[in-house]
């Protein structure tokens, strides 16, 4: 069982480093919004593809297309760290029962 208890803990550590980037990503694209960016910069490009899969469902779900605030970050945000404090522990946890 030791086999699938690492394979657990290493999901786990994979899934933590994978949000604490999307947890970035999102935290540098917010604070571009404030200035304005060339959107022909290959950086904010880059950043645009990086997050828009993750704020555009937000957006889409929560209809604030009116507001003239973008809070998806925010949900964002609420959610990774959530997911950073149930899954992660949770297969940590988890791996660690199984040794």
């Amino acid at each position: 069982m030791f086999v699938v208890s690492n394979l657990l803990a290493t999901l786990a550590h994979i899934v933590d480093i994978v949000l604490t980037i999307a947890y970035w990503l999102i935290l540098i694209r917010a604070l571009l919004s404030w200035v304005n960016p060339d959107p022909y910069n290959p950086i904010v490009q880059f950043l645009y593809k990086m997050t828009e899969p993750i704020l555009q469902p937000i957006r889409r779900t929560l209809g604030f297309h009116s507001m003239g605030i973008d809070i998806s970050p925010i949900i964002a945000f609420l959610i990774i760290i959530f997911a950073k404090g149930f899954v992660v522990k949770t297969l940590l946890d988890l791996s660690l029962r199984l040794r």
